[in-house]
């Protein structure tokens, strides 16, 4: 029994072997966790300063708005450029935000405006860090170990949403809002050493991408024609911005449904992100994903968001929102994974770009209309509202999946274009374009199940 504990660990973490991967996984363990105190903590802050649902959902959407704008657009920068010295750029811009923040909070100079304006200049930075972040987490592992990268880096950022809120709750309670921005910035730290202290010369970079007209373009159509892409982008759109905006619902149910404090909001978000992290670390181990596979967890979002709508008590809440935890990591996981290793690695970036797009940037929209329904009703609607959106979705997937048989199956990493389709402008050669390092045939390696 140890004996096969110990091998499944050792599975399930091989990745640790490489240095570079171990230092980007720590650097991120602690930044990330920062990052997740800062957004409960803004959002703490801001129904101190309104106790009105619709000003949290216009802060939460100032949040994501610019992914939705210069999502699709940062990931054409992101296939031009060397994503490790990108990133380290996204980085210190982060701290410099992270250190305002802190100082208009701890002054007593921050107003909702105010709060909306830094929280657009961090959309605006993350539209840029996020798909290079992700493409940046394959080019630091061996082409056999990138599905366990990308799993276990899913798992470090559903881990961060447990331990950063349950960090937040506490200092929430005691020095307030301004000392969570001020921890925040001293993360940023971590994930700035980590990346200096890479070894450059054993990172193996995607090909780059040569400046060229219609490279935006080029991306959409590819990922509109590519069934494996299209699927997995539509689902998490609609997902994205009816169901998955628990910094507006969770707060909302905590304070109102349930009478709580600060303490009861992070219990909740924090015991759905240990759900997340029980789902990741489960798919991490996977070698197989299929975009038919992320039916299965568009149907578990819709159950749990019932479950957690009609809940009668917070004990009851917090089951189903282990459960919400648990199924929305196998969608987006999944939908990651599928992207990450069957998108062709000269268009990853555009399409990891859009990948955030929906998810990320699908927020701006869902985030006032689900404030807006909890408002007009109540929390439990809003909840409610997200299992709607699953169930349509579910609908529409399954209809492509009878279009589409092949979605059922796997299919190797890297594919190049769909059939018919001409090479994207300033894509390799095919041979290149087929392996991650290029220059090698696909090999017989399946896309995980996590990403």
């Amino acid at each position: 029994m140890t004996r096969r504990l110990r091998s499944a660990a050792g599975e399930t973490f091989r990745s640790f072997a490489h240095r570079n991967f171990r230092l980007f996984f720590l650097g991120q363990m602690v930044s990330q966790a920062g990052t997740w105190m800062q957004s409960v903590a803004i959002v703490w802050l801001v129904l101190q300063l309104t106790g009105d649902g619709l000003a949290l959902g216009l802060v939460t959407a100032a949040e994501f708005l610019p992914v939705l704008v210069l999502g699709a657009w940062a990931g054409v920068v992101a296939d031009r450029a060397d994503h490790h010295r990108l990133m380290t750029l996204t980085q210190v811009a982060f701290l410099g935000l992270s250190v305002v923040l802190s100082a208009v909070t701890l002054t007593g100079a921050a107003t909702v405006p105010l709060l909306l304006v830094l929280s657009l200049v961090f959309g605006t930075i993350n539209a840029f860090d996020n798909p290079t972040r992700r493409a940046l987490v394959v080019e630091l592992v061996p082409r056999h170990d990138v599905p366990n990268a990308v799993g276990l880096n899913s798992a470090l950022m559903t881990g961060a949403r447990v331990v950063g809120p349950a960090i937040a709750g506490a200092v929430i309670a005691g020095p307030g809002p301004g000392a969570a921005f001020v921890l925040n910035s001293v993360t940023y730290l971590a994930v700035i050493v980590a990346l200096l202290r890479l070894d450059r010369s054993a990172i193996r970079p995607a090909p780059r991408v040569a400046r060229a007209k219609g490279q935006l373009r080029a991306g959409l159509r590819y990922a509109w024609r590519t069934p494996e892409v299209r699927v997995p982008l539509v689902m998490l759109a609609v997902v994205g911005m009816l169901a998955f905006n628990h910094q507006v619902t969770l707060p909302l149910l905590a304070e109102r449904t349930f009478r709580g404090t600060a303490t009861t909001y992070t219990l909740l978000l924090a015991t759905m992100s240990a759900g997340s992290v029980a789902g990741a670390l489960t798919v991490a181990r996977r070698s197989d994903v299929t975009p038919a596979a992320l039916v299965r967890s568009v149907a578990g979002v819709a159950v749990a968001s019932a479950a957690l709508a009609v809940a009668p008590t917070l004990p009851l809440a917090l089951v189903a929102a282990l459960a919400l935890g648990f199924t929305s990591i196998g969608l987006v996981s999944g939908a990651n994974a599928v992207v990450q290793l069957r998108a062709a690695p000269a268009m990853r970036g555009r399409v990891l770009a859009l990948l955030s797009v929906v998810f990320l940037g699908s927020t701006p929209i869902g985030g006032p209309i689900v404030g807006w329904v909890a408002e007009v009703t109540n929390p439990r609607a809003a909840v409610a509202l997200g299992g709607a959106g699953a169930l349509a979705v579910l609908a529409w997937a399954l209809r492509q999946l009878r279009a589409h048989p092949e979605l059922g199956t796997s299919a190797p990493a890297g594919r190049t274009a769909p059939a018919g389709e001409t090479p994207p402008a300033g894509a390799p050669a095919a041979t290149a374009v087929a392996g991650v390092g290029g220059g090698r045939p696909p090999t017989a390696e399946r896309a995980p199940a996590a990403a």
